[in-house]
């Protein structure tokens, strides 16, 4: 019998490679639990093979419980990193499955639960994180709020500000108390979306954050050069996470999630981690103030 890793290595049809919509409706209360989802996300649990691209290489990434942010936290433990992830401890279940994968992949996992729209956490996590790994060398601003709204008369204020503090205010302060620690050969990679270039009615807010990243991280990308650090900005499309699920779309959303993608479904985390992996690892030298854009054919502008 094949090993899971085998499986998705090998040349098949990606349209019919994971599951497709129509999919049951699943409400969650934000932020939400990949545990429950149906059906249950892809993150590379089984089926991420490393090769030992980042070995040695000590990682922080938000919102690493589940979704794109799992994915990414447990292909770097492939890969030979040490890895913190930061979470909402609500989000402490899926959280604690992350730490014992990155664990027995034998690397060193650092739980780091708190909220990001406070700066003193920003701050303190970094700190903790490099306290525990023992310095940091990539750094993947990750976490993010969506919340679907009909209109902009929906948005209360309440909405607009925790989307801004979650998705832009944190990647601000966490990038701003990391960079002193990053060394030459560092990167940061944050994850934006196709919402930045092509934003539904529904996602006003959060689509403006996600191109307030995108214009962010370019600018960044410039300023860092200068120490050797590179910055690049991943841009997913639909991807089957948690975030979706919990008020990110509507149940009626939720039921066709991807349908109108290329694939006919939507993306699995792990189909994305490799980008990931990309821009965290040497290979990407020559790489910086990129997006990247894993949308399903979308495509970015």
């Amino acid at each position: 019998m094949p090993h899971a890793a085998d499986q998705r290595l090998q040349m098949q049809d990606p349209r019919d490679q994971y599951p497709k919509p129509p999919f049951p409706k699943q409400p969650q209360p934000a932020p939400g639990l990949a545990a429950k989802m149906d059906p249950q996300p892809d993150h590379g649990e089984t089926s991420y093979r490393g090769h030992g691209r980042l070995e040695g290489r000590k990682a922080l990434v938000t919102g690493g419980d589940s979704g794109i942010g799992r994915a990414a936290a447990i292909a770097y433990a492939r890969e030979g990193a040490d890895v913190a992830i930061v979470y909402l401890p609500a989000e402490e279940t899926d959280a604690r499955e992350v730490i014992s994968l990155i664990e027995a992949d034998g690397r060193k996992a650092v739980a780091l639960p708190g909220d990001i729209k406070e700066q003193a956490f920003c701050k303190e996590l970094v700190t903790k994180a490099v306290e525990a790994l023992g310095g940091l060398d990539i750094l993947v601003n990750n976490a993010g709020k969506q919340v679907t709204q009909p209109g902009i008369a929906e948005i209360t204020a309440e909405q607009f500000d925790a989307t801004m503090k979650t998705n832009l205010y944190a990647m601000f302060w966490i990038s701003q108390a990391a960079i002193p620690h990053l060394r030459p050969g560092a990167a940061i990679i944050n994850t934006a979306s196709v919402q930045a270039y092509d934003p539904s009615e529904s996602l006003l807010d959060y689509a403006t954050t996600k191109a307030g990243i995108v214009a962010f991280s370019k600018a960044l990308a410039k300023q860092l050069i200068e120490k050797g650090v590179r910055v690049n900005v991943v841009a997913p499309g639909p991807f089957w996470t948690a975030l979706q699920p919990s008020g990110g779309q509507t149940q009626a959303k939720v039921q066709h999630f991807g349908e109108h993608s290329a694939f006919g479904r939507p993306g699995q985390p792990v189909e994305i981690a490799p980008i990931y992996v990309l821009l965290a690892s040497q290979e990407a030298s020559f790489i910086t103030g990129e997006v990247y854009g894993v949308t399903g054919s979308a495509g970015i502008a």
